[in-house]
């Protein structure tokens, strides 16, 4: 088990469990958004919206990553990497992790926030929607993050 879930994010998004993780935190992130905008768990329009932010920002993140480095590091909401994938006794290695990680979240929140401001303008006010979209990927990096590093260097 623990061979399985310490393998690069590329190889576990063709698997049930990268899909499920990633439905996972696109709900984590609906459910927020909704309770932050309207006051409703649950809003269709929102909800939509989050998943269809999501999906462009992983493929957006596949993309770059592909082009920049053979997309060994794939960043989907946040970069998963294992041990397998990074060795933090490596001189600099830590650090350019850190960076990796941080351009990857705020690109992440700047994609995400012009779909969310396109299709829910008209709803909702612009500054709201720049809070919910900051706040939501604060959560679902943490939790993520937690759940994913948790799982990748055990």
């Amino acid at each position: 088990m623990n061979l399985l879930l310490n393998v690069s994010f590329g190889i576990l998004i063709l698997m049930p469990q990268g899909w499920l993780f990633m439905i996972l935190i696109m709900l984590l992130e609906s459910f927020i958004s909704s309770e932050l905008l309207c006051k409703r768990k649950f809003d269709g329009r929102i909800t939509a919206t989050v998943f269809f932010a999501n999906f462009v920002s992983g493929l957006f993140g596949i993309i770059i990553t592909l082009i920049l480095n053979g997309g060994w590091w794939l960043v989907v909401w946040f970069p998963w990497v294992s041990s397998h994938e990074v060795d933090f006794s490596i001189p600099n290695e830590l650090t350019g992790f850190i960076i990796y990680y941080i351009v990857a979240f705020v690109l992440s929140v700047v994609i995400e926030l012009l779909i969310n401001y396109s299709m829910l303008g008209k709803i909702h006010p612009a500054k709201k929607i720049f809070r919910t979209t900051l706040l939501v990927n604060l959560a679902s990096y943490f939790l993520g993050s937690i759940i994913i590093y948790s799982l990748g260097f055990l």
